[in-house]
Order: structure tokens, then C-alpha cells, then sequence
């Protein structure tokens, strides 16, 4: 680990891996979590928390791509051509969101983060007024609709260092996709970002390996754990904690120096 950091931040970061890994299976939205731990508890700059961050989304999206295929939800025809529609789109918008990450500043990373954060907040709370009135069956979305969804979260995500899952699941099911759906596709998606964007950043010397081993090593496990949360209950009560913890966080990032 290039920086030596306490007990204390390294527990914390890790904490933040596990959270973000329960995140991206039961609700979508968590990958953002060890972005906001990273860019709250290091000294990395925007380019360095983006790489590090990225590069632990590709075992999640691949282990999470796995437990909704075991599961059943990307072996039906249209949630794979969601999946589908979504990784092409992000071979476009990920090198287009590291690229821009290179132009901003630790100030203005934080007030773009606390932007991405409560537009996040935001569209989970709209997904969870919708999820009652959503039918349980994959729908068919039209396909120009969901390539604009997938180039704009890839975009976001390459800017950020985040997967897919933190805005595509509530803007799929926004559009009308099941939930379930909706998390297996965007699963698929966010290997293809994460895989692109910590390319990207290797290049630019961006990734601290060891933050990243230290950080996604307890989102793997969160990955599992979110997962059969997502299919056991139905955890409202975690999408509104979700919620209220990233409404709160958004002021503090855009004010981080």
C-alpha cells in the first residue's frame, strides 16, 4: 500500500468495501460507498480514488454477473439483451468518464461526487415508490432508450470509479424493468466499466493495489450477503437507510477540500 494510514482508516475502509458490496446486490446503488470512503479517509487525488475504487468492481461485477445467472435472472432473453445493450454502451462512456476525471479538480471532484450522490438518493427513492407497481416479469424496454441509460451511467462510473449498478438499477426500473432484472443486467454492465476504466487508470498510474485488496476483498463478501438479502425480503428498510445516508453525505463531499 503506497500510504500509511491507522488501524482505524483501514477498518473504516474496509467497512465501507462491505457496505458497498450488500449495496450492489440488494439495492444497486452501493458501489458508490467505497468511492465516498476513499475520497473522505485518504489523501488519493480524484484520479487515484476513481482507479483504486474501479478496480474493485471488477471481482464484484463478476461475482455478482455469476449469483443472478445461478439465480436465474440473466439466463431470460431480456434482461441478457438489456445486459447486452448496457456493455456496448459502456465501451463508449467509460474512457470518455476517465478522461474527464483527468480535468478536475479535489474540490470539484467532491462537488460532482455530492451531485452523483443525490441524483443517486434521489432515483432510488422514486425506484421504491415505483417497485409496487412494477410487475415481477422482464419487459421489454426499448433498446435506444437503455444504450443511453448504459452510455450515461458508463460515463459517470469512469468519472467516479463506480460500477454500473449505482444508476442503472433505479433508471432501469424507472423505465420499467423488475428490479431483479434490473440488478442482473447491470451486474453484467459494470464488469465491462470496471474492466475499461481501471485499464484506463493503470495507465495513468492511477490504482493503489493495496487499497484496493483492502477495500474489495469485504465488498466480495458484501456482494454475496446483498444478494440473497435481495431475494429473501424485500429490504425497504435498507433502500430508505441508503437513501438518508447518501442525502446526508452529499453536503460534506462538495465541501471536502
Amino acid at each position: 500500500m503506497s500510504m500509511h494510514l491507522d488501524v482505524l482508516t483501514l477498518s473504516l475502509l474496509a467497512l465501507f468495501g462491505l457496505a458497498g458490496g450488500i449495496g450492489i446486490t440488494a439495492v444497486g446503488p452501493g458501489g458508490v460507498l467505497p468511492t465516498i470512503g476513499m475520497f473522505l479517509l485518504t489523501g488519493l487525488s480524484p484520479a487515484g480514488v476513481a482507479g483504486t475504487a474501479i478496480a474493485t468492481h471488477v471481482a464484484t461485477g463478476a461475482l455478482g454477473t455469476a449469483a443472478y445467472t445461478r439465480s436465474g435472472q440473466l439466463r431470460e432473453a431480456v434482461t441478457r439483451r438489456t445486459a447486452t445493450v448496457l456493455a456496448v454502451a459502456a465501451l463508449v462512456g467509460t474512457p470518455l468518464g476517465v478522461l474527464l476525471n483527468t480535468l478536475v479538480s479535489g474540490r470539484g471532484f467532491g462537488m460532482l461526487l455530492a451531485c452523483a450522490v443525490t441524483v443517486t438518493g434521489v432515483l432510488v427513492w422514486v425506484r421504491e415508490r415505483r417497485t409496487p407497481v412494477a410487475g415481477s416479469e422482464p419487459v421489454s424496454v426499448p433498446r435506444t432508450l437503455i444504450a443511453l441509460v448504459g452510455f450515461g451511467v458508463a460515463v459517470a462510473a469512469g468519472l467516479f470509479g463506480l460500477g454500473g449498478p449505482m444508476l442503472s438499477v433505479p433508471l432501469l426500473v424507472v423505465c420499467g424493468l423488475p428490479v431483479l432484472s434490473a440488478l442482473a443486467a447491470a451486474q453484467a454492465q459494470s464488469v465491462v466499466i470496471a474492466a475499461i476504466g481501471t485499464v484506463g487508470y493503470v495507465l495513468h498510474g492511477s490504482v493503489d493495489w493495496g487499497l484496493a485488496a483492502l477495500v474489495g476483498v469485504p465488498e466480495l463478501v458484501g456482494v454475496i450477503v446483498g444478494w440473497r438479502i435481495a431475494h429473501a425480503v424485500p429490504a425497504r428498510r435498507l433502500k430508505y437507510a441508503l437513501v438518508g445516508t447518501l442525502l446526508a453525505l452529499a453536503p460534506y463531499l462538495a465541501f471536502h477540500s
